[in-house]
């Protein structure tokens, strides 16, 4: 078994402490389920994101890129049904008027009830709203404030916003609820411009945006989140659409495990039941990821059939199908849609990279170097010592052209190595009075704290190995 996953009230301050994750506007009170990237932040989402362009993009000849608008015409949400089908179950509390999700406040009253066996194994995405009323009443179940509740109704989580300078003339527009709207409108465009045959993909990277009724849960669920998005296209009469689905489960899976370095016994795959799946979907499975706070979605991957190119086809009145180039058949090809959203990888990275170590009392992020927004930290012994600075300088100076160096001197070393092992940095290297004499370095190794001296004309050959 794992060791016990962090909670997250011991996240969400590592990331405030050391500038991976703010509150937005927090010198106004903040925002409800938004969050700024900080320094550190900021580069470990740059990384996650050029790791999955670099494999699921740029590595793949069947694969393509795209960086589509955040606003699009306001009938795509119409064509695609998420006006009408992109919705939560909202209930709201009779006293403060304060909404929250059905399927959470049951999740929470189940999580009270989980040594009872009859409800180890419940399934609350099979309930319906009817089915979730009744729940509610059965049991009891009052708002996070103690109240009761009203019945659950749907609530639509796209944004509205309007375009347009004068009142009365605004046009009704929507924040995308997701980035795959923009693949399938430009799907002939990529097509015609770029020749690519089937079976092919188009992928992209973008913020999405969800009016979400529940709060808390860190960066888990919020208003503004980044999408990464593919939409595999195919032709069902030449391709089993179940093996192309198990093959993107398999490059998921390795992404996760391999690339980001997770603990695969923190992993697992769940069926979408019929209740839940999406009006657009014949099948679907997450990717869940083990929180402390339980297992939740971190990857969704879906059979969309041709549902969106019709759609969107018969709406615009464009035909959108695909002719062959060798026996010049016209049909609309099916789409598997791997989405992840990148926040949600970041999340996952940082909570299965947490460590504490009590036998040396430090707290480790045990990033893989390829996430960390540092490779190596680079010190001189003691900052008031003109020539091992200018020593150290020397050295951070050529490391920073070839890895992700960062440069410490404040307070004494002991200090400077708890702080670099907090924020993920694989590894330090100290230039001290030997340095002077040998041209030799103290590199630490951030996991086992080991310590072994290299000479600096073989520290980049030392870290090509190191890091890879």
């Amino acid at each position: 078994m794992p060791n016990p996953q962090p909670s997250l009230d011991q996240i969400t301050a590592l990331c405030k402490r050391r500038g991976f994750i703010f509150p937005t506007s927090e010198i106004y009170g903040g925002l409800h389920n938004c969050y700024d990237y900080g320094p550190l932040g900021a580069v470990l989402l740059r990384n996650i994101r050029n790791l999955w362009w670099d494999e699921f993009i740029t590595k793949r000849d069947d694969m393509v890129g795209l960086d589509s608008q955040i606003i699009l015409h306001p009938q795509t949400w119409v064509s695609s049904g998420h006006v009408t089908a992109f919705t939560d179950p909202l209930v709201e509390d009779k006293v403060t008027h304060k909404r929250y999700r059905a399927d959470h406040l049951i999740e929470a009253w189940l999580a009270k009830h989980a040594e009872e066996p009859k409800w180890q194994d419940f399934v609350v995405e099979n309930l319906d709203n009817e089915q979730m009323a009744e729940f509610i009443k059965k049991h009891s179940i009052k708002s996070p404030e103690g109240n009761e509740v009203t019945e659950p109704k749907d609530f639509n989580i796209l944004f509205e916003s309007a375009i347009g300078a004068v009142t009365g003339e605004k046009s009704k527009v929507y924040l995308r609820g997701e980035t795959a709207q923009g693949i399938f409108t430009n799907f002939k465009q990529v097509v015609d411009s770029t020749r690519v045959k089937l079976p092919f993909g188009i992928g992209q990277i973008g913020k999405s945006f969800r009016n979400e009724i529940t709060t808390g849960q860190f960066t888990f669920r919020t208003l503004e989140f980044e999408q990464a998005e593919i939409e595999y296209f195919f032709d069902p009469e030449q391709q089993d659409w179940q093996q192309l689905f198990k093959q993107w489960q398999t490059q998921m899976w390795k992404f996760v495990n391999e690339t980001l370095g997770v603990d695969a016994d923190n992993l697992r795959w769940r069926q979408h039941t019929d209740q839940e799946r999406s009006h657009y979907s014949k099948d679907t499975y997450d990717l869940d990821y083990r929180y402390s706070f339980g297992w939740k979605e971190l990857w969704g991957i879906a059979y969309r059939t041709n549902y969106d190119l019709k759609q969107h086809s018969k709406h615009a009145d464009q035909n959108l199908e695909y002719i062959d180039p060798q026996t010049n058949k016209k049909f609309f090809p099916h789409a598997i849609e791997p989405a992840v959203g990148v926040n949600r990888l970041a999340l996952m990275v940082l909570t299965d990279a947490y460590w504490q170590d009590t036998a040396n009392k430090r707290t480790v992020l045990k990033l893989k170097p390829n996430l960390a927004p540092y490779q190596v930290a680079v010190f001189p012994l003691l900052k008031n010592k003109p020539k091992l600075v200018e020593q150290a300088k020397t050295v951070y100076d050529h490391l920073k052209n070839h890895l992700a160096a960062t440069w410490d001197e404040r307070g004494n070393i002991g200090k400077r190595y708890l702080y670099q092992d907090e924020i993920g940095t694989p590894f330090c290297i100290t230039i001290d009075f030997d340095t002077l004499d040998d041209e030799s370095v103290t590199v630490r190794d951030r996991d086992t704290t080991k310590q072994e001296r290299v000479k600096i004309s073989q520290l980049e050959k030392y870290f090509q190995t190191k890091l890879g």
